[in-house]
């Protein structure tokens, strides 16, 4: 099956609408859409996105991880957290189904794994331990699911309290969903690397450790699109269309028959251009 890999959504789903028809008009039935997480929020049409995701991952036919868009959703659903002015969240918060969204979306994955062609890989939001072997994220990450996903709610929403102190499982959730760059002793951050303090991006360190397998993540779209060996970073901001700059949403199209799929030169890309302004408030 043809995989097709597609940057953070955030509601856009003309756009999206667009990659999926263009993936079933070359591949048919043979393809499978990967989504890097941040489905909803800031855009018009958080709705419909997750129906149509939905629909696909009922089929047996898409894959998603759980951005921290997606995360926020669920913390102001239950009361956690009030939506920011620029949240697009009340269309899905006043949605009769409302309550099914968010029991689905905190029982998706935090990172899924696969192969194309004969290199493994790694799907997360934001970032990974640059240490962690591909058997290490998944058994770390697995064990964040688990409380996210937990039958007791009371687990699932202690998880996502952000007052107070950070459990271990907290602070690995924070990475995998929000973090950009890390420190001289590998701490974290959500911020951009400060290269005053000794930071750098969090891709830079993972691959100063020359894993064996690729990932694939979204979150960054300041960063833009991100191509080197084993890394391909997939946020391009079609939400922020109209700020300083043009807006895209970005699928890699792979080619599973490459001796590498994930080498510098396996980029084939779809990008389509934002409809319109989404999000005009600058942070």
């Amino acid at each position: 099956m043809q995989p097709i890999f597609v940057g953070d959504v955030q509601g856009c789903a003309d756009e999206l609408e667009e990659i999926l028809a263009r993936g079933d008009q070359e591949f048919g039935s043979g393809w499978v859409l990967w989504l890097v997480g941040d489905l909803v929020n800031r855009g018009p049409a958080n709705v419909r996105v997750l129906e149509r995701v939905r629909e696909r991952v009922d089929q047996g036919r898409a894959h998603l991880v759980l951005g921290n868009h997606d995360l926020a959703f669920l913390r102001a659903y239950h009361g956690l957290a009030e939506p920011g002015p620029r949240d697009t969240l009340r269309e899905l918060l006043d949605h009769p189904a409302a309550g099914d969204w968010a029991e689905w979306l905190r029982h998706q994955p935090l990172v899924a794994s696969g192969e194309v062609g004969s290199r493994s890989f790694l799907m997360v939001h934001a970032s990974l331990d640059p240490s962690w072997s591909l058997r290490e994220a998944r058994l770390q990450i697995e064990r964040v699911e688990a409380e996210l996903g937990h039958a007791e709610i009371g687990r699932c929403l202690a998880l996502l309290q952000r007052d107070g102190p950070l459990t271990p499982e907290a602070r690995l959730l924070g990475r995998v969903t929000r973090c950009r760059s890390v420190g001289p002793a590998d701490e974290w951050s959500a911020s951009v690397p400060d290269a005053a303090i000794g930071q750098v991006a969090w891709h830079e360190r993972w691959s100063e450790c020359e894993h064996d397998y690729g990932v694939v993540y979204g979150h960054w779209a300041l960063q833009g699109l991100h191509v080197a060996a084993g890394l391909r970073g997939l946020d391009t901001g079609c939400v922020h269309h109209g700020r300083d700059h043009d807006g895209f949403l970005t699928a890699w199209v792979p080619d599973p028959h490459a001796p590498d799929p994930f080498a510098v030169s396996q980029t084939r890309f779809w990008q389509v251009r934002a409809r319109r302004r989404y999000y005009p408030v600058a942070s």
